[in-house]
């Protein structure tokens, strides 16, 4: 949905959600709320009322060149029943068929890289540190 149609319930669980992982589990503290959330397409994986998973997905132009995905979460309750990879491959579907032309650029959490290899992704460059976590930059190549 767009960030126009999250109603304030929703809004609320996604930054909660997004908080509970990436600040307080990861234990990374980084500005969550980076100005890049109205211009992107949100994906949210509700069982009954509660949000379990989520993933935004931004144009070309937002935060690279090409279109990305990006805020990629699953709740720790929810773990281990493969919602990350089928949000993941939604979100790709999605962005291919917005923006065809374009590849998917994601800034991957290192320790996902096999993750994200398995989807279609390939590695590029050096591991780097973002908001204290190794990461990696990571493309899905536009077919």
């Amino acid at each position: 949905v767009a960030f126009d149609e999250l109603d304030r319930e929703r809004l609320y669980a996604v930054m909660r959600l997004r908080q509970q992982v990436f600040v307080v589990e990861q234990e990374s503290i980084y500005l969550d709320l980076d100005g890049r959330d109205q211009g992107a397409a949100h994906m949210l994986v509700l069982e009954g009322k509660e949000l379990v998973a989520y993933q935004r997905c931004l144009p070309p132009g937002l935060s690279y060149p090409e279109s990305a995905l990006g805020r990629i979460v699953v709740a720790p309750r929810a773990r281990g029943r493969d919602l990350g990879r089928e949000l993941v491959r939604r979100g790709i579907a999605y962005n291919l068929e917005q923006w065809p032309q374009n590849d998917i650029c994601i800034n991957a959490q290192s320790y996902l890289e096999r993750f994200y290899t398995a989807l279609g992704f390939s590695a590029e460059g050096e591991e780097y540190m973002e908001d204290g976590i190794p990461h990696i930059r990571m493309r899905f190549k536009a077919p």
